[in-house]
């Protein structure tokens, strides 16, 4: 006799031994009890949930010859003969690969014929979803006035690509995920029928990667035996499907919250040593900071052991909760660009690099509180200044707190070129003002970047704005935002009288901007042509 999966040989044959789901078996049973059986069932669930183990043993338990509280015998003729396949009144048909209107029709025309041998001809419907449009119509009739002796039990994992004709003519049951607890349950049966050594860390570990399908479960403890040790722990498994070692985890997850650039791609480089998926990696690195982040949040752990939730202890004890979210939101992002990149491990050297990076980490939320300081002055302000109660007539006021049209803005920057333009200034006579006025309009940390700054007309179209000190990468960004630049040059404009621009000007590039102007200055001198574009 050939070798039989694992998954096939411990297959449940009662509903008693169905994982999971006693709310689907239970009814079942109920209706079995009562002599109430539909004449279609639809099963609906996620893989590896039970739905053909359960549509086999209703199949046996409606024919059974001795049935027992609703379950089959399993001993009988009939329970016999359907378990080994040779009775031809139970059909299963995969509806992926026998998707046809012949298909059907053929079973149009079996269903008026007697069974053989059973009570019921029941037709088990695997993947019926993938029947064709002309398929479910051919099925239609059938499904809805079968024959007293046919029973149907249609099973899928995506009910909505049913026509709506189809579940109304069935009574649905839905297969919820089954729960860790469960699965590392029945794991343990199957371990110790099959004289397997295993650990509860190993098992915890294929119940978490199977994700609630017990098929799953039962394929991932198949193969980590097959090696000929029927012996199993955490490491062999994670070994086999090739998820990365968990110090290897906590070290780049470590040197991210520590900004170790160095720590994280010496980590990197040594999981694509090892062979491992990276698309895994990151999987397990967002999945090892969200154990962090609910640690820190319900002293929680599931799946680690004594020296693992230690480690987890010690980084939870020394991040908060706000920067561990930020971290698997950046690592998410990651995730989604390694999917759509065929350079996988630059990219992912690259979101490494960045994530270590404390400047950019420091800067971005910085920034962010500071564009949230400003728009709470520039919402105070506008407050004040736009909430003009007019009277429009005898009868009604209305508040106006509408911003100027496009109109209206040019018309008041003219009226403010003619009011406010100093007459022969230049730009180190109205500099002092134009910073004053950024801060009053509520632009506080750019005016006080700008403090300690001169201007001096360059040319007739730019103003340059002299810093005595580098600016550092946080300044850079601030000035150089375009709304800032443009409410700088506005108001330089104004003060003027005409329209300019601005370039801001540190000790390293004064040399150059000297050597332009004494270019222009020739130019001049030669009645040339000759101005400076910026």
């Amino acid at each position: 006799m050939g070798y039989t999966a694992l998954y096939r040989t411990f297959r449940p044959k009662t509903f008693s031994e169905m994982v999971g789901q006693e709310h689907i078996t239970k009814t079942l049973k109920n209706q079995i009890l009562a002599n109430r059986v539909g004449h279609a069932y639809l099963l609906n669930g996620s893989r590896g949930t039970g739905k053909t183990s359960t549509a086999k043993i209703l199949a046996r338990a409606i024919n059974c010859l001795n049935p027992k509280d609703g379950e089959p015998c399993n001993e009988c003729e009939i329970c016999k003969g359907a378990i080994n396949g040779s009775l031809t009144d139970i059909v299963e048909m995969d509806a992926a690969s026998n998707n046809s209107v012949e298909d059907i029709r053929a079973i149009r025309e079996e269903v008026n014929f007697l069974p053989t041998k059973a009570k019921y001809r029941v037709y088990i419907i695997d993947e019926v979803h993938m029947l064709s449009t002309g398929a479910f119509n051919a099925l239609l009739k059938t499904l809805e006035e079968p024959p007293e002796h046919v029973k149907f039990i249609l099973a899928t994992t995506e009910p909505q690509k049913l026509p709506a004709t189809i579940l109304s003519r069935c009574q649905r049951f839905d297969f919820k995920k089954i729960p860790n607890k469960d699965i590392i349950k029945r794991l343990k049966i199957v371990c110790n029928e099959s004289n397997i050594e295993y650990s509860e860390d190993a098992l915890n570990i294929i119940a978490v990667l199977s994700e609630g399908a017990m098929r799953d479960a039962l394929s991932i403890l198949e193969r980590c035996v097959q090696d000929g040790e029927n012996k199993i722990d955490s490491d062999k498994i994670k070994e086999l499907v090739g998820i990365p070692k968990t110090t290897h985890i906590h070290a780049i997850t470590k040197a991210i919250l520590e900004y170790n650039v160095e720590q994280a791609l010496e980590t990197t480089n040594q999981v694509l040593e090892e062979g491992k998926d990276l698309n895994n990696f990151i999987w397990e690195i967002i999945k090892y900071n969200k154990d962090v982040l609910v640690y820190k949040t319900s002293d929680k752990l599931e799946i680690y052991n004594e020296e693992e939730k230690k480690e987890i202890k010690e980084i939870a004890s020394n991040i908060s909760k706000e920067k561990l979210v930020n971290v698997i939101y950046q690592l998410s992002e990651l995730e989604r660009d390694l999917k759509n990149s065929t350079q996988k491990i630059i990219m992912f050297q690259a979101g490494m690099i960045r994530l270590c990076n404390e400047n950019e980490a420091k800067t971005k939320s910085l920034e962010e509180r500071v564009e949230n300081i400003e728009r709470y002055l520039k919402r105070g302000k506008n407050i004040t200044q736009n909430n003009i109660v007019t009277r429009e007539s005898k009868q009604s006021v209305t508040v106006k707190t509408s911003s100027i049209d496009n109109e209206n803005q040019n018309k008041e920057i003219k009226r403010k070129q003619t009011t406010r333009k100093i007459p022969n200034a230049t730009a180190e006579d109205f500099w002092p003002k134009v910073i004053n006025e950024l801060r009053e309009s509520g632009k506080m940390v750019l005016s006080s970047n700008l403090e300690g700054t001169k201007a001096k007309e360059i040319n007739d179209m730019t103003v340059g704005v002299y810093f005595s000190k580098p600016i550092n990468p946080f300044v850079k960004d601030i000035i150089e935002k375009q709304e800032n630049k443009k409410a700088i040059s506005d108001l330089v404009s104004i003060s003027l009288g005409k329209t300019m621009n601005i370039k801001y000007i540190t000790n390293e590039s004064a040399q150059n901007t000297t050597k332009d102007l004494d270019i222009q200055q020739i130019a001049e001198g030669n009645d040339i042509p000759f101005n400076i574009i910026n």
